[in-house]
């Protein structure tokens, strides 16, 4: 994974918190947008993405 795709997965983590905090989403979707959030956040600390793997998709640079 990119240093691109992991600074684009914590900014849209932050979001997503945000809006949930700010109770700008509510409901079952604020419980999705958290479970994407911590998602993304994690795949960004690990550097790598499940998703990817059967869709060959690499961000890094070679």
């Amino acid at each position: 994974m990119g240093t691109a795709d992991k600074a684009i997965r914590v900014i849209i983590a932050v979001v997503l918190a945000v809006l949930v905090y700010n109770e700008t989403i509510t409901g079952t979707l604020s419980y999705v947008a958290l479970a994407f959030a911590v998602i993304f956040v994690l795949t960004s600390l690990i550097s790598f993405c499940p998703l990817y793997l059967p869709f060959k998709i690499s961000t890094c640079k070679k």
